[in-house]
């Protein structure tokens, strides 16, 4: 069996033979030119509020324009295609992928005046929101729906249409706050197509534009910028040391982190120790009286980051710990030493993070993360009272993935919500919520934290963790691709089209780490010293793209971007200390062609020559299995997404789920939009899997096994697809007739196609069917 880069090198081997002809264009139900009169007036078309441009390469477009006065919807557009009477029919949208501003607002598709799928994170979803950065520079882009087969079954055509409306705060707790206003424009809308063949290949005589050819490095801003770092962290310490009051427990850590850094206006600067201790001391007062302010705090966090603090400073504290203070703000009641009052602090810091473990797996890791800080702050002010270390990792290693993650502690043991076998993450190194997520699932910077965390000064941390670490980063790599941003640069961007919780085309800027207000590009490569993560950042360095996002965080305020800030200038020294490394993030121009498969998340990644796919089969199904798999697909030419139907095997659990009228979001039912609006797919049953054995459902947060499917079969142009998530089972892929023999991508052998070709359990075949 070959493994690693062997195995990399076999299949790109095996790729390079394979040839790159053109696509044979998708057989059309229907095609209407928007901006075209005849092809307008052939399909009825009543436009409100819209107006005709020329767009991206001369070609014709209709906008939407907003209301007057302007109001969450905008204009409209209403016209008859042709549809399959027995078949899925689709519908394909044509969007110039160099138009970018999220105030563009977005598009949702319409049938027969019920609205195709959800606003905000459904299975199916909308046609387009527009994103601040541009999707695919210089060329169109296709988005394909599925139109409801009980609106099509023994019909020659159907009534759509296009509808406008304002962005999405998907954060807002309120509708004003949640939808806003479509003030402009939308996108251009070029063409629409119906269609049975889920992969849409557009005509020949349409106009493509091409991906610009090699891409340069950003030239601004650079190196520059890490002297605005250390002024921002400088003045923020200073301020902290002078401040009547810390506003953010974060601010402890801050101060306690600058005072081991060189070089800060903090560094071993008793004035830092001294207001660390009076903030501590303040803290400590507070909590006998408002026992609450435990949970109060920022979620997941507790009192942790005063205990990371202390652990931080613990020489420094020697003297500190043993002078009387006031514990409770109480006059008549007696002082204690020190120690006792921050021992009690941070022991029920320690206790309610026990007792309040959530399960997604961000939200592990910072919860986590916060009891060891709370743990290794009580060992240095009371060390009888603190866990001792081995017991206080097991907590590190659940939230890492490492062991079987058991819930919160009880006095009769671990509460084990989900039974003894549910791991956060998969056993390929993705995260679990509840298949791949793109931009919730970049938890490396907190994986390098809870790394960090048990790492004393220079020496090395925990070796599991480290481990770890570096095959989630590995993990992650296989989810950046190529791209070209706004000003014409080359950067790698965060695969999200295919992620359960984003909502965002294209991701941000990503290589190895993301660089954001939790962490960068860096922290990875600066703990690990590894040619992997070193290799990675190398090359965000190399296209010089790790400044510009350092600039997003110095307009970010918050002690988190400073806290992660105060880290990037020695994170970077490290990282050009070592070597020039070979490695690359694999989806990079001239890397190996491979194909990836993470079974427990259900996803799909895989490069063959310059096109990439990614397809997520077990797609936002949370209550049943809903058989549609969700695909992006990159070429230099166009970019494609696509909701297609897929074929799916699961063991019953003799329940169905029948889709609510929700037209907001599919999970939960959101804010229903003024109007009868009401959804296409309601009423729809969906059958519900049985979960594994000894797995058992999560109190309140849904199921994440109703919806899992053991087999997945799906079909996507020249790409048959067979998906075994099961673990003891083998199932059969049906290959079309006509065809001898095929490559699977993912092994690198040449598969028999005379018969059914076997599927393993937890393998992946990818046939590759083009000539």
């Amino acid at each position: 069996m070959m493994h690693g880069r062997a195995l990399l090198l076999a299949c790109a081997a095996l790729a390079a033979a394979l040839p790159l002809a053109a696509e044979t264009p998708t057989p059309c139900l229907d095609r209407l030119a928007f901006g075209d009169a005849a092809s307008e007036q052939a399909h009825r078309l009543a436009a409100e509020r819209s107006d005709t441009v020329a767009g991206g390469l001369g070609e014709p477009a209709r906008r939407l324009l907003p209301l007057e006065p302007p109001a969450p919807d905008g204009g409209r557009l209403a016209f008859t295609m042709a549809c399959d009477p027995e078949r899925q029919t689709y519908l394909t949208t044509r969007l110039w992928g160099s138009d970018r501003g999220s105030e563009s607002g977005r598009l949702y598709l319409f049938c027969e005046g019920k609205q195709v799928g959800y606003r905000h994170q459904g299975d199916v979803d909308f046609i387009d929101s527009a994103g601040d950065e541009p999707a695919c520079l210089g060329r169109f882009f296709y988005k394909t729906l599925p139109i409801p087969l009980s609106m099509t079954r023994g019909k020659a055509a159907i009534p759509l249409e296009i509808r406008a409306g304002g962005r999405i705060w998907p954060y807002g707790e309120t509708y004003e706050v949640y939808q806003k206003v479509l003030k402009q424009p939308t996108r251009g809308i070029y063409r629409v197509y119906t269609h049975t063949d889920p992969c849409c290949v557009p005509p020949v005589d349409e106009k493509q534009g091409a991906a610009p050819a090699s891409p340069p490095a950003r030239k601004t801003p650079g190196k520059e910028v890490v002297d605005k770092v250390k002024a921002r962290v400088n003045r923020t310490v200073d301020g902290l040391v002078k401040a009547p009051k810390i506003g953010d427990l974060l601010e402890l850590t801050l101060l306690a982190r600058a005072y081991h850094v060189t070089w800060t206006s903090g560094y071993h600067k008793d004035a830092v120790v001294k207001r660390v201790v009076e903030a501590v001391d303040d803290l400590s007062r507070q909590h006998p009286r408002d026992k609450e302010l435990v949970a109060k705090v920022p979620k997941w966090r507790s009192f942790g980051p005063a205990g990371y603090a202390v652990h931080l400073l613990g020489p420094q504290l020697k003297d500190a710990l043993g002078q009387a203070v006031d514990h409770d703000g109480d006059p008549v009641t007696p002082e204690v030493p020190r120690r006792e009052a921050w021992a009690a602090l941070l022991q029920a810091s320690l206790d309610y993070r026990r007792t309040h473990r959530p399960i997604y797996t961000n939200q592990a890791m910072i919860s986590d993360l916060n009891l060891y800080y709370s743990n290794r702050g009580l060992a240095v002010v009371d060390p009888a009272r603190a866990m001792p270390e081995e017991k206080a990792r097991r907590y590190l290693y659940e939230a890492m993935g490492l062991q079987p993650w058991l819930g919160s502690d009880t006095p009769a043991g671990s509460e084990k919500p989900v039974g003894e076998g549910h791991v956060l993450v998969t056993s390929k190194g993705l995260t679990k919520e509840l298949g791949y997520v793109g931009s919730y699932g970049e938890i490396l910077d907190w994986a390098a934290k809870l790394y960090a965390a048990t790492c004393d000064g220079e020496k090395p941390g925990d070796e599991r963790l480290k481990a770890q670490l570096l095959k989630l980063s590995r993990a992650r790599a296989v989810f950046r691709y190529p791209w070209v941003d706004a000003d014409g640069c080359r950067a790698m961007a965060l695969e999200t089209v295919v992620g359960w919780r984003d909502g965002e085309y294209p991701g941000s800027v990503v290589y190895g780490a993301r660089t954001g207000w939790e962490g960068t590009a860096t922290c990875s490569a600066a703990l690990l010293k590894d040619p992997v993560t070193v290799g990675y950042a190398q090359q965000c360095l190399a296209d010089n793209q790790l400044f510009d996002g350092v600039e997003g965080v110095l307009g970010n305020g918050t002690p988190d971007a400073t806290l992660t800030l105060l880290g990037l200038p020695d994170e970077l020294a490290a990282v050009r200390a070592q070597p020039p490394s070979a490695i690359r993030l694999p989806m990079t121009d001239g890397q190996p062609d491979f194909a990836w498969a993470d079974e427990e998340d259900g996803v799909l990644a895989l490069k063959r020559g310059d096109e990439r796919l990614y397809v997520s089969l077990y797609w936002r199904a949370w209550f049943g299995v809903n058989r549609w798999a969700r695909v992006h697909c990159i070429t230099p030419r166009f970019e494609r997404l696509a909701t297609i139907r897929e074929e799916a095997e699961l063991v019953p659990s003799g329940k169905e789920y029948t889709l609510p009228d929700w037209v907001d979001k599919a999970l939960v039912k959101g804010f229903a939009p003024p109007g009868d609006i009401r959804q296409a797919f309601a009423g729809l049953k969906l059958p519900v899997a049985a979960p594994p054995p000894g797995i058992g459902r999560i109190p309140g947060q849904g199921d994440p096994f109703a919806g899992r499917a053991a087999f997945y079969a799906c079909r996507y142009g020249d790409y048959l697809i067979g998906m075994n998530a099961s673990k003891d089972k083998t199932y059969e892929l049906t290959p079309p007739a006509g065809i001898a023999a095929a490559p699977d991508l993912v092994s690198g052998k040449t598969v028999s196609l005379g018969g059914p070709v076997k599927v393993p359990p937890m393998s992946t075949v990818v046939l590759y069917l083009g000539r």
